[in-house]
């Protein structure tokens, strides 16, 4: 029997669509439907050296990269800063796919095209071993919730308002209990949030990259001091004490990262 990667792909990928849906998972790739209208989100993390700008890499991204992803149909491309690391400075990237397709042909093709090369020719010249415009990437491959199928632009982001955002990843120490929590938020945890104007940009399962298994979200507000009152909105919610004390979300999460970011001034989101 031939076998085809591809193939193989989506058949877990809707695998695992299922398992968060509590159906049975015993079927055939033939479901793969199940996974229509959800976005695929590559974050990438590009991380610095201590003390080392990142001038090179924004005029990548901004006069390269992004303009790049928009002609081929991807158009809400966000850029990060996180004044707050405690883990080095990065600058966070978060691009939406409408397919498998897109992650594969963005990353194997487009820094190798002319148009790119010549709109970054200063990223691509400029870097030495000495002085690299980024030390190195980390990038994570997720699957949009199905209750949040798509990445939300902010309305700050639409109105050219100032925004800062949350981006919070919640590790479980099995499969089973990582998929349980995506159940849980599919149950009444995204719907809360945005009820409460926590405006979610999106939420992925992690199928590729480090610290699996885990799923991220991104919050937006428009200052610290509104973040802290929705979230404590959101623990008084009824809903979501309601999840909270329901047995069969017990022990899901075993750890939780935050992290605060700032946007470029060039990013999409």
């Amino acid at each position: 029997m031939k076998f085809h990667r591809r193939d193989f792909i989506k058949s877990s990928l809707a695998a695992s669509a299922t398992a968060l849906a509590g159906v049975n998972t015993s079927f055939a790739a033939t479901d793969a439907p199940v996974l229509a209208g959800r976005e695929y989100f590559e974050l990438r993390a590009y991380r610095l050296k201590p003390g080392a700008g990142h001038a090179l890499l924004d005029g990548y991204l901004e006069k390269a990269l992004i303009p790049a992803l928009n002609v081929r149909g991807i158009k809400a491309v966000g850029v990060f800063t996180e004044p707050e690391a405690k883990d080095g400075p990065a600058v966070w990237v978060l691009i939406p796919h409408p397919s498998l397709e897109s992650v594969a042909s963005v990353n194997a093709m487009l820094n190798a095209e002319p148009t790119i090369q010549s709109a970054a020719a200063d990223y691509f010249g400029s870097s030495t071993k000495a002085a690299p415009a980024f030390d190195r990437i980390d990038t994570w491959l997720l699957l949009a919730f199905a209750g949040q199928p798509q990445l939300a632009i902010p309305v700050l982001r639409r109105e050219g308002k100032a925004r800062i955002f949350e981006l919070r990843v919640y590790e479980s120490y099995s499969e089973a209990k990582a998929l349980n929590k995506v159940a849980m938020f599919n149950a009444g945890e995204i719907e809360v949030m945005q009820q409460l104007g926590m405006s979610p940009v999106f939420y992925g399962q992690a199928l590729v990259g480090r610290d699996l298994p885990h799923l991220a979200y991104m919050l937006c507000s428009p200052d610290r001091e509104t973040h802290a009152k929705n979230w404590k909105a959101f623990f008084n919610h009824p809903v979501w004490l309601k999840l909270k004390n329901d047995p069969h979300y017990a022990d899901n999460v075993s750890k939780v990262v935050s992290r605060f970011l700032v946007p470029a001034e060039y990013s999409q989101i």
